[in-house]
């Protein structure tokens, strides 16, 4: 396994991680959940991921009595939660979701109660909240840093100019920025990390724990011939999901580049997540799996790196022709 540090700071993360959503409680139960965590821990995987909002808590509950059972010495892994959604979707009351100090703090202490822990390592502001001060947001933070209960704080799917003003408020006060944010990034999606934040990678050090390396399933060829049984874009609930990821010009690439990977002798997920490590500015790719041998060839990514030479890399980008337009000076 190889190790990053998260941007600036000094928190090593595995390049590869383990991620819970969509997987946990909907689609695996606590046995798979303890048998997946296993085989991520024992190949040098650091960090699990995870957010109130998946699967309405169950989520984090179920990695909560996975690493209770485990007893791994809490020093020797990395475990986060995200606020903002909050947890009991339909029924939220006011307070109950955003990024008020009151939903941070409170959705901090319940993230700790169901993963059965201490403190969170990464504590991230799941989406950006249009109607807080982004004051209340960083020194809500600060604070829950200072009390021991996070130690790192970032943002999902924040623009690069909220991450800034985070930054800048940050910088006012003499408090704790962000030191992290967790965007989509894969072969299809590619405008945040390679575009919009190359200026806070240059001036601030922003670590990423990217999501969806394989975009959904997509990237690994599954839905080549249609939609298999069971699939996360067969879940009631992710209709948006499969539209917008099942469309007919990504399928056409996507076989082409599985006739490439066949021909470096990898799978095609193993060359779509080593493609995104290839990103320095990539501190983690999230894997997502829901049986052991899916991981286990997703773990093969770090076999797959070393082949994507520059030959290979150009080779990729004329089969997918998803390179962002940079803004011309």
């Amino acid at each position: 396994m190889e190790y990053r540090y998260l941007g600036k700071s000094g928190l090593q993360l595995s390049v590869l991680s383990f991620g819970s959503w969509v997987t946990f409680h909907k689609q695996i139960e606590d046995n798979t959940a303890d048998e997946l965590m296993g085989i991520a821990y024992d190949n040098g995987i650091n960090f699990f991921d995870n957010a109130e909002v998946y699967a309405l808590g169950e989520s984090e509950k179920m990695m909560g009595r996975v690493l209770k059972q485990k007893k791994w010495d809490r020093t020797s892994y990395t475990l986060s939660s995200k606020v903002f959604f909050g947890w009991r979707g339909k029924e939220n009351k006011p307070n109950q979701s955003g990024l008020s100090r009151k939903h941070i703090t409170e959705g901090c202490h319940e993230a700790l109660q169901r993963l059965q822990v201490d403190y969170l390592d990464l504590f991230f502001c799941h989406r950006p909240d249009k109607n807080v001060p982004i004051e209340e947001v960083v020194w809500t933070m600060n604070t829950l840093i200072q009390q021991g209960k996070i130690l790192y704080w970032g943002t999902s799917e924040w623009s690069g100019v909220e991450i800034m003003e985070a930054h800048r408020v940050a910088q006012q006060y003499c408090v704790i920025g962000p030191t992290m944010e967790q965007p989509q990034y894969n072969l299809f999606e590619r405008d945040k990390m390679e575009n919009e934040y190359l200026g806070i990678f240059k001036n601030q050090g922003l670590g990423t724990t990217i999501w969806s390396p394989l975009a959904s399933g997509l990237l690994t060829g599954k839905y080549n011939e249609g939609m298999p049984e069971g699939s996360r874009l067969a879940l009631s609930g992710f209709e948006w999901l499969k539209d917008k990821v099942l469309a007919e010009d990504r399928i056409k690439k996507i076989k082409k580049l599985g006739e490439y990977a066949n021909k470096l002798g990898i799978t095609l997920a193993a060359l779509s997540i080593a493609w995104c490590l290839k990103n320095p500015h990539v501190t983690t790719a999230i894997l997502g799996a829901t049986k052991k041998e899916q991981l286990l060839d997703n773990l093969k990514a770090l076999e797959a790196l070393p082949k994507l030479n520059t030959e290979a890399m150009d080779r990729i980008e004329k089969i997918m022709q998803t390179k962002p337009r940079l803004p011309e000076f």
